[in-house]
């Protein structure tokens, strides 16, 4: 894998919305909210928290209206891939669905703040020249913010919880999304180790520290998927080319299987939740996965509208419908529920497509980049795995979420193999498979 130059004019503008999301929003949010207060936030600090951010509202259209600016001057270079189509396909199905929407106003304020962040990130990273190594500008501001949320975490009191120390959440809200940025600095950290020199010793050094946070942050589910997604990527690529198939069609017969044993074990999940947390409930997720269900049941083929059942009001049906504490749920902390519970089974077909495609994809790059394609394929693992414990799928800024961006555009930049010269191919505008 050559190195080459690792700067360019359009990466500027996915990094930026990176360390927006990632460093610059939550320190805006942690001073506005100040520190925890004991254990928990009060109620003065999670309406500071959860209310409307007027630098949302600057940036995001803002970047958006210089991307699309930008796209359209240098139109002739842009090749939508056959997966990022299918992205486009489902963010218009979702925009489709604020005419059926529960709560339109919300749907609508949402997704054209999704909508932004997809443009902001995608068509940018496709008129990236393929020399530039955007993932190396990612390593950089993730390993930033390890590096700061070092500072709060040695100058900040640990969580308690019935007197026992939890963990601590840097200069995030919760101590998952520190686990989370930890687990992604950590995978990034191994590509760097894939080059030699100064830039194999800059990785060693942010994975000890990532490893270190993740810890703290009592995030093992995000360790564990962090060290799982490589090794499964693994083991697909050398399963994908003994049998000549790509990662999509290697990964099929998992969901497959596990829908079959769950049919004749059942109650699988619990099972499963026993032997690794010790309860029957996935620390409660399963309880909110039946309401969801249910509530899926109630719209099954366009569901609610998209990001318009939980957090829409007092009225809302997440709220009204909900038993017991399931109400004060901010999600469904499963990622393909949501997906369902947003745009019904249309969507989640269409999404599952999506998903489909992009690992398709990423074996394209497979074929002429295998380290490339390897560490794009942990990436997306990661990010598919995560989904079925939190949802991020098309969730507002969440990091899981913009990291996949990444990858799907990366896919979409490497897709096709360089000319034997080694310069870019000619580009004469959107085409498909």
């Amino acid at each position: 894998m050559k190195t080459g130059p690792t700067f360019g004019k359009f990466i500027l503008f996915p990094i930026l919305a990176c360390a927006y999301v990632e460093i610059i929003s939550p320190l805006l949010i942690y001073i506005d909210a100040g520190p925890r207060l004991g254990d928990f936030w009060s109620d003065l600090q999670v309406q500071i928290i959860m209310a409307p951010r007027l630098e949302h509202k600057i940036f995001w259209p803002a970047m958006a209206v210089i991307s699309v600016i930008v796209v359209v001057i240098n139109w002739s270079r842009i090749t939508l891939a056959p997966h990022i189509i299918a992205l486009f396909m489902y963010l218009a199905f979702a925009g489709l669905s604020v005419l059926w929407a529960y709560k339109p106003e919300f749907a609508a304020i949402r997704f054209a703040q999704q909508a932004m962040i997809i443009i902001s990130i995608v068509l940018p990273v496709l008129l990236t020249a393929r020399t530039v190594d955007i993932f190396r500008g990612l390593f950089l501001c993730f390993a930033l913010a390890l590096i700061l949320n070092l500072y709060f975490v040695f100058s900040q009191p640990p969580m308690v919880i019935e007197n026992v120390r939890v963990s601590y959440p840097g200069y995030f809200v919760f101590k998952s999304m520190l686990g989370q940025c930890a687990a992604i600095a950590f995978m990034l950290s191994l590509h760097e180790m894939l080059y030699p020199g100064w830039r194999r010793v800059q990785g060693i050094i942010v994975a000890v520290i990532a490893l270190y946070l993740v810890v703290v942050s009592d995030s093992m589910g995000s360790l564990t998927l962090a060290f799982f997604a490589p090794m499964l990527a693994g083991i697909t690529i050398f399963v994908g080319k003994a049998v000549r198939v790509s990662p999509a069609f290697v990964l099929l017969p998992v969901p497959i299987v596990y829908t079959v044993l769950s049919k004749v074990v059942g109650n699988l999940i619990s099972r499963i939740s026993w032997h690794l947390f010790g309860n029957y409930t996935l620390s409660g997720r399963t309880i909110i996965w039946d309401f969801a269900n249910y509530m899926i049941s109630q719209r099954r083929f366009l569901g609610w509208g998209y990001q318009s059942f939980w957090l829409v009001g007092q009225d809302a049906p997440s709220v009204v419908e909900a038993p017991g504490w399931v109400r004060n749920m901010p999600n469904a902390h499963n990622g393909y529920l949501d997906t369902m519970l947003d745009t019904g089974y249309f969507g989640i077909i269409l999404f599952v497509i999506f998903i489909f495609m992009t690992l398709h994809a990423i074996g394209r790059v497979i074929e002429h980049d295998a380290r490339r394609g390897w560490f794009l394929l942990t990436l997306a693992l990661f990010v598919i795995q995560i989904n079925f414990i939190e949802s991020t799928w098309m969730h507002g800024m969440d990091i899981i979420w913009l990291l996949f961006l990444f990858v799907v555009a990366e896919a979409g930049r490497h897709w096709q193999p360089l000319p034997p010269s080694g310069s870019e191919p000619t580009r004469r505008g959107p085409s498909g498979a």
